[in-house]
């Protein structure tokens, strides 16, 4: 086996990326004087590359593992990992507007899995797997990871989108 066909469970990158993977519920008196600090502490990854992959999951702190998983694959498909993006669940933003999110983790790439483009604040419509420029940024929104995990179809489709994005 290669190093590049390596297959690492969820627990482990958590592991790897303790410090960017795992919210911290701790809040020191330089992070409480600055809002900005408090968002950054709700997302997972580094966003690096200024990624933002916007999820909806009430209940979680951002995503199941089954989808992290899933993610982490597609991220690797791209030559790309979670050190690259910046994954936000609205339901911990829900007071926080598209120009925010997007102004605060500087995105040049949007993804918007199960959330439509006016429930994230965008003043546009448009369908899923359209690849959509719109402020000095690239949107694509698609059915939530889980059910393009669970539909051959719906990967395809993502894949298909992820490819022109990323030109992998």
């Amino acid at each position: 086996m290669s190093l590049n066909d390596i297959q690492l469970p969820v627990s482990t990158i958590a592991e790897l990326y303790h410090l960017s993977l795992i919210e911290d519920n701790e809040v020191s008196a330089d992070t409480a004087a600055n809002t900005n600090a408090t968002d950054a502490q709700k997302h997972l990854g580094d966003n690096n590359k200024n990624i933002l992959i916007v999820v909806d999951y009430a209940d979680l702190a951002f995503l199941p593992d089954e989808e992290l998983s899933f993610l982490t694959k597609l991220l690797a498909a791209c030559k790309l990992s979670l050190a690259d993006v910046a994954i936000v669940n609205m339901n911990n933003h829900k007071e926080k507007t598209y120009k925010e999110l997007i102004s605060t983790f500087k995105s040049r790439i949007v993804f918007l899995f199960g959330i439509e483009p006016a429930s994230f604040g965008l003043p546009v419509s448009f369908p899923h797997f359209q690849i959509q420029p719109f402020t000095n940024a690239t949107f694509l929104f698609t059915p939530t990871l889980d059910q393009c995990n669970k539909d051959a179809l719906l990967k395809s489709k993502l894949w298909v989108c992820l490819r022109r994005i990323f030109v992998v």
